[in-house]
């Protein structure tokens, strides 16, 4: 594994590669998508599992993780996508014909590209991706709740209620723990629902799930796999959301098997 850096939309990103060495025009590159929030790091076993079947993995630290810089100003998806598909174009392996995966916020990037770019790809792993995002009566009563916590900015122990208030409250949110201007990307980012974007998916797509997972529950998985036609649904029994750490080496088999 290697580690490299490149100026994309003038931000410095950081990026590992597993395979590096792999012999050329034999090897299947494939770019890897991390989670909300998350980084390359959590993906170093499965990079290294990759890479000894001939896969050479290219995982990225998104803007405003890792150690990527942030952005200036809060971005939404289309902002991402962008910036993924310059990220490609600088990237002799990712210019055409690579397979993509994301897991979790990376899912929902990676779905989202697939729809724009697919002509650029092989094949497509959404891991306990975060696609669907139906606005229900709950979701608009979280964000509403975290649209008046904001109101009282100004009260000196401000930061230990709005975490009270997301600890026992809202609970499931990354927002508490997002700071500066990640927190206007965040909520950004949680209010697209790309369930109506997955139909028009036309690449071999694997779905992988734990049947475990609270955080993107399997019946998101189960509505991803009847709306994209050329797919294929694989649930991992016993597992939760984080597969790349929970069964790294399980999820990197999944992998394997199911590319061509």
């Amino acid at each position: 594994m290697i580690e490299k850096s490149v100026s994309i939309k003038n931000l410095n990103v950081n990026y590992k590669v597993f395979g590096e060495d792999l012999k050329e025009k034999t090897y299947k590159p494939m770019l890897i998508l991390h989670g909300w929030p998350s980084s390359s790091d959590k993906w170093i076993t499965v990079g290294e599992l990759l890479e000894r079947q001939n896969i050479k993995a290219i995982v990225v630290d998104l803007p405003g993780f890792g150690k990527s810089q942030e952005p200036s100003e809060a971005w939404n998806t289309d902002i991402y996508i962008e910036w993924v598909r310059e990220f490609c174009d600088n990237v002799e392996d990712l210019k055409r014909d690579f397979y993509l995966a994301g897991h979790s916020f990376g899912g929902s990037l990676a779905a989202k590209f697939a729809v724009k770019y697919n002509q650029r790809l092989k094949g497509l792993f959404l891991i306990s991706a975060a696609c669907v995002r139906e606005s229900t009566a709950g979701k608009k009563f979280y964000y509403r709740i975290a649209k008046m916590v904001k109101i009282f900015s100004f009260l000196p122990y401000y930061d230990l209620f709005r975490r009270a208030i997301y600890k026992f409250v809202i609970r499931k949110s990354d927002y508490p723990h997002v700071k500066g201007i990640m927190r206007e990307t965040y909520l950004k980012v949680v209010s697209e629902d790309l369930s109506f974007r997955l139909v028009f998916i036309k690449i071999p797509t694997v779905i992988i799930w734990g049947d475990k997972d609270t955080s993107t529950p399997l019946s998101d998985a189960e509505f991803i796999k009847s709306k994209i036609s050329d797919s294929k649904l694989i649930v991992l029994p016993g597992l939760k959301h984080s597969l790349q750490i929970e069964a790294p080496e399980l999820l990197a088999q999944k992998i394997i098997e199911n590319i061509a």
